[in-house]
């Protein structure tokens, strides 16, 4: 079939790879096989659903919007500075099998084996991509509202066997789709500010799941160019536009500038929260659309699919077809690229001269030797003694045996909620791979404190979450009370290395 999508624009190629990557994030999960019960649904952000759906569909909201904020460039042009707009998002396709009975008629089926290869009945996709023009950015507050549709379509393919003879076909069927975009411009602050909405105007009635995602918009994202200005990051805005940035509002769509590092022509407009200049993972040799998935665990999982596995994930998708196929023919030092780097925190750190070479981010510190130990084992690094380490906090030095009182503040975990106030006993100070410092501790009113800390099973704060406490001889737990480990007279317990938690988890 011909598809929708026009040719890729020129000047946009930059951002296209993490666009795809939003575009297809979760479009198929692992083991990528039809018959695997999470893909019987869809897993995709950025869908915008038909506004008339029936409660029990189950549709999404039809609806999308972000703000983001504009400089126009001071120097003289004879043009007046302008965005374009794209919106970018998947058209669900129907692929229904279908055999050819001996009447002449054809009865939809799950799949048959024609010529010894397997066809099976999917919901495949079709990339759509709308160009809506330009917005002028003439300084005065404009609007723009743009109606555009995706037709809708189908098409049969013969399926015949080894001698010619037709066995079936296969029927794709696709959903005509309406999208209306509006743009407004705004004055704030001696800042432009460019609105732009996406709204699925889709003029049918979904009664289920299956008629709501076939009438949906999927991966849903924007993608716009400015001209003659420059766009200003939303995540760490100049001082004086950060009033402004505060101002702008977000809804199922997050702009973050995209492109080459220190470009601000470009903004990707996400279903899903970004950093700024976001980039695919050099490592990374594909995409594996598995939402978040850690690329070397999930291609070891592929590998260990069996042979009736793999061939019905290449027969359910042709992405899935090339993402079975990479994985099988990985060479060793590919699949040694999937591991990642380690970094050396204590490494040195670039005098004031270093700051020539741009953004100190972008630095690759150099890896360290670990002696032969593992990275994630203390011995690995002889700078730091989890069990002898200190900690300053509110100018007193925290450590192994040391009282706090905790006062959760990340909300890493809902647990926490329980832990505001209560007395801890430290058993480590831990420093990670980043360089963080992580206080591991065991609660002094938990009866299974000792058990705790005889096999490693600590909490870890932060040393801004603790309060340091004077050394008490009253409390259970701690040095030098009858009963705890450490002190003369108690049950020791052994501490196996094997057996201990050295990391946060």
């Amino acid at each position: 079939m011909t598809p929708v999508t026009p040719a890729p624009p020129v000047g946009l190629d930059h951002v296209r790879t993490i666009a795809d990557a939003v575009l297809y994030e979760g479009y198929l999960l692992y083991p990528y096989r039809a018959s695997s019960h999470k893909n019987q649904s869809r897993w995709q952000f950025g869908v915008l659903g038909p506004p008339h759906a029936a409660p029990g569909s189950f549709a999404e909201d039809p609806g999308m919007a972000m703000q983001t904020l504009l400089q126009i460039s001071g120097e003289p042009s004879a043009d007046v500075p302008q965005v374009t707009v794209r919106l970018r998002f998947l058209q669900l396709q129907v692929r229904e099998v279908q055999r050819l009975d001996e009447d002449g008629g054809h009865t939809p089926v799950a799949g048959l084996d024609v010529a010894g290869v397997s066809v099976l009945s999917w919901d495949e996709a079709v990339e759509c991509e709308l160009d809506l023009g330009a917005v002028p950015l003439s300084g005065e507050d404009g609007a723009t509202d743009e109606l555009r549709t995706v037709p809708g379509g189908e098409e049969t393919e013969p399926l015949t066997d080894e001698a010619g003879v037709t066995v079936g076909r296969v029927v794709r069927r696709r959903e005509a789709l309406t999208a209306r975009v509006r743009t407004r411009t705004t004055r704030d602050d001696g800042f432009l500010r460019l609105s732009v909405s996406v709204d699925n105007e889709h003029a049918g009635t979904a009664t289920d799941k299956d008629a709501a995602i076939r009438a949906s918009l999927i991966g849903t994202h924007l993608l716009l160019q400015a001209h003659g200005a420059g766009f200003l990051s939303l995540r760490e805005p100049p001082d004086e536009a950060a009033p402004a940035a505060a101002r702008c509002e977000q809804r199922r769509c997050w702009p973050v500038l995209a492109g080459a590092k220190g470009s601000t022509d470009t903004v990707l407009g996400a279903p899903i929260i970004l950093y700024d200049h976001p980039e695919i993972a050099e490592q990374s040799p594909g995409a594996l659309f598995d939402s978040t998935e850690i690329d070397e665990i999930l291609t070891l999982r592929v590998m260990t699919m069996t042979e009736e596995e793999k061939a019905e994930a290449r027969a359910t998708d042709p992405r899935a077809r090339e993402i079975i196929d990479r994985c099988d023919t990985m060479s060793p030092g590919d699949l040694q690229q999937l591991h990642g780097l380690l970094r050396d925190p204590h490494g040195p750190r670039p005098g004031p001269a270093a700051s020539a070479v741009g953004d100190l981010r972008d630095a690759e510190p150099a890896a360290f030797d670990t002696g032969g130990a593992p990275w994630w084992d203390p011995a690995a690094d002889a700078a730091v003694s989890p069990g002898s380490d200190a900690v300053m906090i509110e100018g007193v030095a925290v450590a192994k045996g040391s009282l706090v009182r905790v006062h959760p503040s990340r909300r890493a975990d809902a647990q926490d909620l329980f832990f505001a106030g209560q007395v801890a006993r430290v058993t480590a100070v831990l420093s990670d791979v980043d360089g963080g410092v992580h206080v591991a501790l065991v609660l002094v009113d938990d009866p299974a404190a000792d058990m705790h800390d005889w096999y490693g099973r600590y909490f870890y704060f932060a040393p801004d979450e603790l309060e340091p406490l004077p050394d008490r001889t009253d409390v259970p737990g701690t040095p030098g009370t009858p009963g705890t480990p450490g002190t003369p007279g108690a049950s020791e317990k052994p501490q196996s290395p094997e057996h201990r938690k050295e990391t946060p988890s």
